[in-house]
């Protein structure tokens, strides 16, 4: 996925809601955004150290 950044001088992010999935997650962390797309089952992690997000973990599964 794209990274996308704040714009410093307005403090705002813009998206265009029709260019990202229609069932995502959006991570804010020193000016910068993510956006993932979530799975159809599973678990998205969002690891954190020391008040910062570090690493974005997909776990998939399936039904039986």
């Amino acid at each position: 996925m794209r990274e996308y950044e704040i714009d410093i001088s307005t403090m705002k992010l813009e998206l265009d809601i029709m260019e990202i999935p229609s069932t995502c997650v959006l991570v804010v962390c020193d000016g910068k955004v993510k956006i993932r797309e979530l799975p159809p089952h599973g678990e998205y992690k969002i690891v954190t150290h020391q008040g910062k997000v570090k690493r974005m973990r997909r776990e998939e599964g399936e039904d039986f």
